[in-house]
């Protein structure tokens, strides 16, 4: 039986160091090191990746971690929130800002802000969110998939750190189910009133499950939950496979039977995760764990590269 080992913390300790002595510690640190164990093997295998994104991880500051994973080719799928996409294109030629969560709401209503928490954002960026919209969403007759609709904004966003631009670049199929609860859906619907946009939403579903029955193995990380980790996970079904790897960074419990707090072990009796999958689920706020998941892989990938680099066949250094 192995045994838990006390941690030390020494100056100059890298992340990929501190979430390796947290492999042998107990609770929510032991947790965290095996979704670092489990994600850089998603990331180093032959698996088709997806991500799942919800909760306000843009708005948070998580966007350019996004986009460098997928720039980065560590993202096969993104499925997102509306929310997550309308703060990218904001971010975009705009800013978040940050503030108090005890501020007076109706004193920052009367300035022209609105809270997501501790983050501030103008009325003016929201102005300038619209009018980008209505200039860049599509005017065309024939109907179009979400997924499509995604690809043709991320095409007209200039910002090559935007989430959007960096999956259309790289050719990332972006799903966005709850896409007509955002402001881009209510944009869209303004859009349709002098122009013409036909979204097909149930293409999507047909897109992302033909994914998932072509992939030989397939590893998902889902932050958060709602909507587009059920999207994910229930893509599946209709095929003979299911997840070989699955992280969950979740703030929610399992008790009142919620989706985002659901144990990946549940989604095994659903036939969405194999039996016999590596999963993990990490209690904790996102914006905490999702970054130094994502930095100690990183570490641990780049180690992994110069070792393969460091000799050649038969033994001398490049």
């Amino acid at each position: 039986m192995e045994t838990v080992h006390q941690m030390e913390i020494e100056p100059g300790m890298s992340v990929g160091a501190l979430l390796g002595a947290m492999s042998h510690c107990g609770f929510g640190a032991r947790r965290l090191a095996e979704a670092v164990a489990i994600y850089e093997t998603m990331l180093s295998g032959d698996f088709t990746k997806f991500l799942t994104l919800s909760g306000a991880m843009v708005p948070a500051g998580m966007r350019n971690i996004v986009s460098d994973l997928i720039r980065k080719e560590h993202v096969d799928v993104l499925v997102i929130t509306g929310a997550n996409l309308v703060h990218d294109i904001i971010e975009s030629f705009g800013c978040h800002c940050l503030g108090k969560p005890e501020s007076d709401d109706a004193a920052l209503r009367s300035q022209g802000i609105s809270r997501i928490y501790d983050v501030f954002l103008r009325d003016e960026d929201f102005i300038g969110f619209e009018e980008l919209m209505q200039r860049i969403l599509p005017d065309r007759a024939e109907t179009i998939s979400g997924r499509e609709m995604m690809r043709l904004l991320g095409a007209q966003i200039e910002d090559k750190r935007s989430i959007l631009r960096s999956a259309c670049d790289l050719d990332v199929p972006v799903f966005c189910p709850a896409l007509p609860d955002s402001m881009i859906g209510l944009q869209a619907w303004l859009h349709t009133q002098t122009k013409k946009l036909s979204v097909d939403a149930f293409a999507d579903v047909k897109e992302i499950v033909d994914i998932c029955y072509e992939a030989k193995r397939s590893g998902i990380v889902i932050v958060g939950g709602g909507v587009p980790k059920n999207f994910a996970l229930q893509s599946m079904l209709v095929t003979p496979k299911s997840f070989d790897l699955a992280i969950q960074l979740t703030t929610d419990t399992p008790e009142n039977g919620g989706l985002s707090g659901a144990t990946l072990s549940e989604a095994v009796s659903w036939g969405k995760i194999s039996a016999d999958a590596r999963h993990v689920t990490v209690y904790g706020d996102a914006t905490i764990t999702f970054p130094m998941m994502v930095a100690a892989t990183m570490e641990r990938l780049e180690k992994s590269r110069f070792k393969v680099c460091e000799t050649d066949g038969d033994g001398s250094k490049y």
